[in-house]
């Protein structure tokens, strides 16, 4: 099999890379894998780089949004897993027309590309905040889209429209929607590698409003395997939830945090709620485990550990990144 993985050189993306890559997802071993890539502020070549030299990889540096790219790329591939996308909360917040333009309208120029080229297999990679906030409980797949900012907003348009392409065009197309992230290679702007490269260098940390925000926390490394188990085996034109299970405050998160760097709360200075800020995701993974059987494999408390360790041993990787975008 021959992969084209969008926005592969950004943090969930290029550890799909590197995974497919060591042969870790059953039923994807031996596949190539096409990188394509626009390395805006977020994408990192250095995410590539222990798998850079392998002769199943290759990069293609470009935009989603280029059909004429598309259109020499995508007949040369068996499937697509489509992660690019623009991410950041706050900064949709300040400015949400870039993330419509690449989230929907790039989004868009791949299906049709996908449709000209006859591609045999589009995964779609989406997030929980496309279904809003939720109280108690946890979203199922049915759940009704209510998305509360910019950014979800935007993917909910690119969920829909690859949930269009399935049914008006039987383009063969899945989408997964994650909980949270967190791992290696994380862009600091994100929570935990904000608050652990501040701590480890004796910077403040910025806490929302009261913090009682609550966010399912998932390892990317259970992440890109649930995605590699819907490439594999997932139904065409369904929804697949993608969950960590370990549940927590902002408050939670921080202490942990803070304990972890050896640090109080000294540390941390509570600033304005953002505007429109979810107090609670939870997904039902009932269905990928029952169809797929995926499992959350990674202890929150061992994969946090390692994470502070990794940014704690890799300060090359994030300092000029942090300096890059003015963090």
């Amino acid at each position: 099999m021959k992969i084209l993985v969008t926005g592969g050189a950004g943090f969930i993306g290029s550890n799909f890379v590197r995974r497919t890559l060591e042969d870790a997802y059953p039923g994807l071993e031996g596949a190539e894998v096409v990188v394509l890539d626009a390395i805006t502020y977020s994408g990192n070549l250095e995410n590539l780089a222990p798998v850079a030299e392998s002769p199943r990889y290759s990069f293609v540096h470009g935009d989603i949004r280029n059909s004429e790219l598309l259109d020499t790329l995508l007949p040369t591939v068996d499937a697509v897993v489509h992660f690019a996308a623009e991410s950041h909360v706050d900064r949709s917040v300040r400015d949400a027309s870039i993330f419509v333009e690449t989230n929907v309208l790039g989004t868009q120029k791949l299906l049709d590309a996908a449709l000209r080229s006859g591609l045999k297999r589009f995964v779609h990679v989406s997030t929980d905040e496309v279904y809003g906030s939720i109280a108690e409980g946890s979203w199922n797949e049915e759940r009704p889209l209510e998305p509360n900012s910019p950014y979800s907003a935007s993917k909910a348009g690119s969920d829909l429209l690859a949930r269009s392409y399935y049914r008006t065009h039987g383009l063969n197309v899945a989408i997964t929607r994650c909980s949270n992230n967190y791992g290696p290679y994380h862009f600091p702007e994100k929570v935990i590698p904000l608050f652990v490269t501040n701590l480890i260098d004796d910077a403040h940390v910025p806490l929302y409003g009261a913090g009682n925000n609550i966010r399912d926390w998932l390892h990317v490394d259970d992440h890109t395997r649930g995605i590699a188990m819907v490439l594999v085996g997932g139904r065409a034109g369904e929804i697949y939830n993608i969950g960590g299970g370990t549940e927590l405050t902002n408050l939670e998160l921080t202490q942990l945090l803070l304990d972890a760097t050896g640090k109080d709360w000294s540390y941390v200075d509570k600033v304005q709620d953002r505007l429109g800020h979810d107090l609670r995701y939870s997904v039902d993974i009932s269905k990928i485990r029952t169809e797929l059987g995926y499992e959350p494999l990674v202890p929150f408390a061992q994969g946090l550990a390692d994470v502070v360790q990794w940014y704690r041993d890799n300060r090359q990787w994030w300092e000029p990144l942090k300096a890059r975008a003015a963090l």
